[in-house]
């Protein structure tokens, strides 16, 4: 409940204990909208706007739930419109992005040949994730991306635990065969 007394402290005026649950979920955010978009530069820009929107909205925040499922629904909101909206990206803008990545994955151990590989199937396995429904999606960054149970994906989601099995089982089973040529089966 010492998160309840900050939130009403913030409510009340007192701004500077925000910064305090910034930096207690700055992490589990990141880690969230990263799953998602798989830019790093996109995630910490994302990454502020949850927290401005929180900031912003922390007087609707009611208490009913924890405010990490709060903050959670807030980060997949976002960062669900953020790919809806640049989903169409042209394809300048992903071989500048392949080149930019490419250069700055560059490992010392690994000839280009290994790296390029490499990242390929990187790109394979994101993009693998995008095509999955928004729902499937969610549940399986969620549970892979920020180890949560089911329990807390379907509070965040605000769908029964059964649910988010389903939507976990048929995000694997779409994966296994979208990926299946990675591991040669």
């Amino acid at each position: 409940m010492f998160e309840q007394e900050i939130i009403k402290n913030i409510v009340n005026g007192d701004s500077s204990k925000f910064r305090g649950l910034v930096e207690k979920y700055q992490p589990i955010v990141f880690r969230t909208i990263m799953g998602f978009v798989h830019s790093k530069e996109d995630a910490e820009d994302l990454t502020q706007d949850v927290f401005i929107a929180a900031y912003q909205s922390i007087q609707k925040y009611q208490g009913d739930a924890e405010f990490s499922t709060w903050l959670y629904r807030i980060a997949v909101n976002i960062s669900i419109n953020h790919v809806n909206k640049f989903n169409r990206r042209n394809v300048f803008q992903q071989v500048g992005d392949f080149i930019q990545n490419f250069g700055s994955n560059a490992s010392n151990d690994r000839n280009p040949e290994e790296q390029t590989i490499e990242n390929e199937k990187e790109k394979q396995i994101k993009n693998a994730i995008d095509t999955l429904t928004e729902k499937q999606r969610t549940s399986f960054i969620l549970s892979k991306y920020d180890d949560l149970s089911q329990k807390e994906i379907a509070e965040i989601m605000n769908i029964s635990e059964g649910a988010v099995e389903q939507h976990l089982q048929r995000a694997r089973k779409n994966l296994q065969q979208k990926l299946a040529s990675l591991v040669g089966k």
